[in-house]
């Protein structure tokens, strides 16, 4: 596993590279746009949009063998409306990812 850094922006990236595929730190790029919210909620309202829930289930079904599509039909449906909150652990937990993502 190596990790390197990019600057975009006066702002740190982490990059992890593992079995050749690299990994960017969500979380260094959310400091980017931090001002008044957390890092946290940044991320959160990233996960909550309904174009970046339907990547990452196009992102699951080519690449986690562990994906519950049932699952995540609760979240894809529940997309962008304003009662809808995810955090990255809780989409972690029930779609039961593998350990090196996020």
């Amino acid at each position: 596993m190596n990790n390197n850094t990019i600057t975009v922006n006066n702002i740190q990236i982490s990059i992890v590279q593992t079995n050749a595929t690299d990994y960017i730190c969500i979380s260094d790029i959310a400091k980017a746009k931090e001002g008044n919210s957390s890092i946290d909620d940044i991320i959160k309202n990233w996960l909550r949009n309904k174009n970046t829930l339907e990547f990452l289930g196009t992102w699951e079904i080519l690449y986690n063998s562990n994906f519950k599509p049932v699952e995540f039909d609760g979240f894809k449906k529940q997309a962008g409306l304003p009662t809808f909150t995810l955090s990255v652990s809780e989409y972690i937990r029930k779609n039961k990812r593998h350990r090196n993502i996020f």
